[in-house]
């Protein structure tokens, strides 16, 4: 449970590239990128209802994950080519390849709360190509972002000896999970459940 009333300030925005060749999920050690500046998903699913008796019966909500846009100050070239399928080329070029196959991946970041931090990850998310505006110069200079698109879709993993379909998990920082928390970044941290 939540000690904090207000979450502000996007932070420490690592990917972590998927590994599904094999049985289980894995993700490569992830890669810090600096210069975050808003992640903003949006919940995608819906409810079905039924109704009966001249009211309400039965209604089943479901969760399909989200879509979301990921603005950052910059992505770096290495990072673009391995999420979208793309190449750089002998001379250091980006080149765009419109048949690229995007690479699939975690994100994690933190935001701050009025009381303690609050770390968070995605499980599966699949971008598409980042839209990003040029201008002129002006009187003063004004940065161009790279504002990023993507899909995070639910990814099934084993709790418990129990397949569950997670999206995401959150952890605030606490004096119990001190040392879990401190190194969040590390890896894609799984959720550990003992017990029924």
């Amino acid at each position: 449970m939540s000690d904090n009333k207000v979450f502000f300030g996007l932070e420490q925005v690592h990917i972590a590239f998927l590994d599904d060749t094999g049985d289980t999920f894995t993700w490569d050690e992830p890669i810090a990128i600096p210069g975050a500046i808003r992640f903003a998903p949006s919940p995608e699913g819906g409810e079905s209802k039924f109704y009966a008796d001249n009211g309400l019966y039965y209604s089943e909500v479901t969760n399909d994950g989200y879509t979301a846009e990921l603005e950052m100050a910059l992505f770096p070239d290495n990072v673009l080519k391995d999420m979208l399928g793309w190449i750089i080329d002998d001379n250091g070029m980006l080149v765009e390849v419109a048949d690229g196959r995007p690479k699939e991946f975690a994100l994690m970041a933190q935001v701050e709360g009025d009381k303690r931090p609050r770390r968070f990850v995605y499980y599966k998310c699949k971008a598409s190509r980042p839209a990003k505006e040029s201008t002129t110069k002006g009187e003063s200079v004004e940065v161009a972002t790279d504002t990023l698109s993507m899909v995070i879709s639910p990814v099934d993993i084993e709790i418990d000896e129990t397949v569950k379909r997670i999206v995401k998990s959150t952890i605030e920082k606490t004096d119990e999970n001190k040392t879990v928390f401190d190194n969040f970044f590390d890896d894609v941290l799984l959720p550990s459940v003992t017990g029924s």
